[in-house]
């Protein structure tokens, strides 16, 4: 059984918690009792904060809200009316679309970063995760660094290693992040036009950005999430015949927390003929797909060398039939009847097309109909974790991903290096790369902890046109992370040039190529502080 830090909280807190919280002790929770909109605020916070969701609510939320006529709930108890109400329509009945519209706001801490992603894999969930930006991982939990302990690796004779090589990247990741602070404070000058708290936020996100990838992904995060309950019963079908342990210990945990509020919706998850034949399908597929590529393709500690961003497949007719879906709703005539009028079309005629789909777009949120949703494109990417952790985020797409490993090396930071602080993060690498390798034959799925995020991983994301413009216009904006930034600038380039898709790639007018500015956070800051000094004022006013 994995050891969870459990928090510590004083009688009063206690009475207050136990209103909205389902537990007060678990590392799994789900929120009840409280309005939709203090929810939807409690998680937007959490992904910026250090604090533990329940800590955040007692520091932050509890003074803004009326809870005297709460002193009643116990939330902690679990819900039983709820399973009476709902067992004749959908368990007896088994009218799935029920499970679709009731829904759960739920916590979930001390998740690995191989976790995390598990957590984030379905479409129809919401997400939101610690950041590595905003987040300083050098405080300690109970006295002892933030990263996963696998109950296997602890009783086993690596244990004491795994301690030590993990203690070793935090306090190399503490180091550094102190040594960079110091190292863009003193080359990037405060202007006048920058205030002094979005400066030094600015400052602290650089800094943070350029050592994150000495983090190993055993790093703990915590994962708030929102979906139905038909969207947790696939979640937990997944969790519970995945290889990781942790996954399958956790699964437990949620689905413990989920019955308290719906427990109806998710009775079938461990019924031997329903959900748990289903998790032994899944398992059972998955177990032979790795043993026929360990058969046809053997690990190898040196793949072959590939372009960091390939785009592997796509439609050479894709811009004539997004013309033709463009016009589709707008006509009475067949799809085929349409498509082959398009075909006789001129250039000039499709291009009037494709501009009346475009429309006078003044920002990345107007975005064009469904017609983009016909062409499509397949990238396979080679990139940091650290890069596939917050591309890998993005739902309305297919997202594969392989195993990590240091086997496709790692990426060096420039900035790193033109601090003199190289050897250091590389001497961590080494740490890391070391230390996987002498997990990989006794524990190959919990081997992965010991990467850092600055080791590259293999991912594949396909996706249509639509939901190109949405990710590769807001992952290139200036204040993103260059890892991720660099990635989407190659598929918006590749879509033009290699697909020959240019009237698409023209109609993303958003994507941002500029090599961004030294403190990628400055302007959004300086933003920030600026409506925080306009809150404050018209505040005032009113009182």
């Amino acid at each position: 059984m994995t050891f969870y830090a459990a928090e510590q909280f004083d009688p009063n807190e206690e009475d207050i918690l136990r209103r909205y919280f389902t537990n007060l002790d678990q590392p799994v929770f789900a929120l009840v009792n409280l309005p939709e909109v203090v929810k939807g605020a409690l998680f937007a916070r959490y992904s910026r904060s250090s604090k533990s969701l329940r800590r955040l609510f007692l520091d932050e939320f509890v003074g803004e809200l009326d809870i005297s006529g709460d002193e009643t709930i116990d939330a902690t108890v679990g819900l039983k009316r709820a399973e009476e109400l709902y067992d004749l329509v959908f368990f007896e009945y088994g009218d799935d679309s029920v499970a679709q519209l009731g829904g759960v706001h739920l916590a979930c801490e001390q998740a690995s970063n191989l976790l995390t992603k598990v957590l984030e894999w379905g479409r129809l969930m919401s997400y939101l995760e610690q950041s590595t930006r905003y987040i300083a991982y050098n405080s300690r939990l109970d006295g002892r660094y933030r990263y996963y302990r696998d109950p296997e690796i602890m009783s086993s004779p690596l244990a004491a290693r795994y301690i030590a090589d993990m203690d070793f990247l935090f306090d190399t990741y503490a180091n550094l992040v102190e040594t960079m602070r110091e190292y863009f404070a003193n080359s990037i000058p405060k202007t006048s036009t920058d205030s002094d708290f979005a400066y030094l936020q600015a400052i602290k996100a650089k800094a943070l950005d350029s050592v994150r990838g000495i983090l190993p992904a055993a790093s703990l995060s915590n994962v708030g999430i929102y979906g139905s309950g038909q969207a947790y019963e696939a979640l937990l079908l997944r969790m519970r015949s995945h290889p990781l342990p942790e996954a399958r210990e956790y699964s437990e945990m949620i689905l413990l927390e989920l019955r308290k509020v719906i427990p109806s919706f998710l009775k079938r998850v461990d019924i031997p003929n329903r959900g748990q034949q289903t998790s032994e399908y899944m398992s059972d597929s998955h177990e032979r797909l790795t043993d026929l590529a360990e058969h046809y393709f053997p690990r190898t500690s040196s793949p072959l060398p590939h372009p960091t961003v390939d785009l592997t497949d796509y439609d050479p007719d894709a811009e004539i039939k997004l013309v033709a879906s463009a016009l589709y709703s707008h006509t009475d005539r067949s799809d085929r009847d349409i498509e082959d009028r398009v075909r006789r079309m001129t250039v000039d005629e499709r291009v009037k097309v494709l501009k009346a789909l475009e429309g006078d777009r003044e920002n990345r949120r107007h975005r064009p109909g469904r017609a983009l949703e016909r062409p499509s494109y397949r990238f396979d990417i080679l990139a940091d974790y650290g890069a596939f952790r917050d591309l890998q985020r993005h739902r309305m797409m297919t997202i594969e991903w392989q195993k990590l490993s240091p086997y496709h090396g790692f990426v060096l930071p420039e900035e790193l290096h033109d601090a003199g602080t190289s050897q250091e993060f590389e001497s961590a690498m080494e740490r890391s790369m070391s230390l996987h390798d002498d997990l990989i034959d006794v524990f190959p799925e919990q081997a992965p902890y010991a990467v850092s995020l600055a080791y590259r991983v293999r991912f594949l994301m396909h996706f249509n046109a639509r939901e190109a413009m949405h990710m590769l216009e807001l992952r290139t904006t200036p204040q993103g992370h260059p890892a991720y930034r660099q990635v989407c600038q190659e598929m918006h380039t590749l879509i033009a040039e290699k697909a020959g898709h240019f009237a698409i790639a023209e109609m993303m007018k958003f994507v941002d190529h500029s090599s961004g500015s030294e403190l990628e956070r400055l302007d959004a800051e300086n933003k920030s502080d600026m409506k925080r000094d306009e809150r404050i004022t018209n505040n005032s006013k009113k009182s």
